[in-house]
């Protein structure tokens, strides 16, 4: 039997949703879940962890076997390495980069999270000459070390895969910040879903983050819309806009402004 089975004693139950993250959480460290161990270890029937399974399953976030789950191979589910990231998609990125810089005014406080895209994002600010620039990735801030910006770097624990560090002291500082704009970098834009990234830590600070900011905006090259990660960040109605490249489909297009979020195309044919 697992190593991770045990009971509990006396502990509230998980909300619908905890549990089944907590089960996603499970698949992604162990490689697949049994049933007869999930209902022994979350006290629940074997009937409630198969539909749970079942709609897991529906929202192809895992692949049912026999017994049990495994997760899905497509990378959904994988927390690939910042290094590994880099060169993917870069020309997207860089454009991607210079257009959020066009929304930046002298003065204002920009939060970034995260990732290669926000990476390109804090070397085109470098044009700025008076920012404060607040974020939990420890590359970010070394984008920025030449320069006369405030920099804020949140306190946390580290995440060597994206140098970002998390947990409740990235949490706490941002719960008493205001800042003029996010900036998101995210896995997964599903217009349903909502936005998804691969940790469950890094999804809560991302959702400080989006409570901190006055205008939030997503910037995702195409290849993330239509994936779904681990964790849920926010729903796709809680961004203001989106930056994205000249591959986004139609049908993500007109998703997206249909419930009111503001695209800017980047590429070839640039385009509101």
């Amino acid at each position: 039997m697992s190593g991770w089975v045990k009971k509990t004693r006396k502990k509230a139950p998980m909300l619908i949703e905890e549990r089944r993250q907590h089960i996603l959480s499970l698949i992604q460290t162990q490689g697949r879940v049994l049933v007869d161990e999930l209902a022994e270890h979350l006290q629940l029937s074997k009937i409630t962890i198969r539909h749970d399974l079942d709609y897991l399953e529906s929202r192809k976030m895992l692949i049912r076997s026999h017994g049990g789950a495994l997760p899905i191979q497509s990378g959904s589910l994988l927390d690939p390495t910042l290094r590994e990231k880099e060169d993917l998609h870069h020309q997207e990125k860089v454009g991607i980069a210079h257009a959020a810089a066009a929304l930046v005014q002298e003065g204002q406080c920009i939060i970034l999270d995260s990732g290669t895209t926000t990476s390109e994002i804090a070397r085109s600010l470098l044009a700025f000459r008076k920012l404060t620039i607040i974020t939990n990735a420890l590359n970010v801030a070394a984008e920025l070390a030449s320069s006369d910006f405030e920099v804020i770097l949140v306190g946390g624990t580290l995440r060597k895969n994206s140098l970002s560090v998390v947990g409740p002291l990235s949490e706490d500082v941002l719960r008493e910040i205001h800042a003029d704009i996010v900036f998101l970098g995210v896995d997964g834009f599903d217009v349903k879903t909502g936005l998804t990234t691969p940790n469950l830590l890094e999804a809560r600070v991302n959702r400080a983050m989006v409570a901190a900011a006055e205008k939030v905006v997503a910037v995702c090259d195409s290849s993330k819309f239509g994936r779904r990660s681990l964790s849920l960040i926010v729903k796709a109605t809680a961004i203001d806009q989106v930056i994205t490249d000249s591959k986004v489909t139609p049908e993500n297009l007109r998703a997206m402004r249909e419930i009111g979020i503001e695209v800017t195309v980047v590429g070839e044919h640039t385009e509101k």
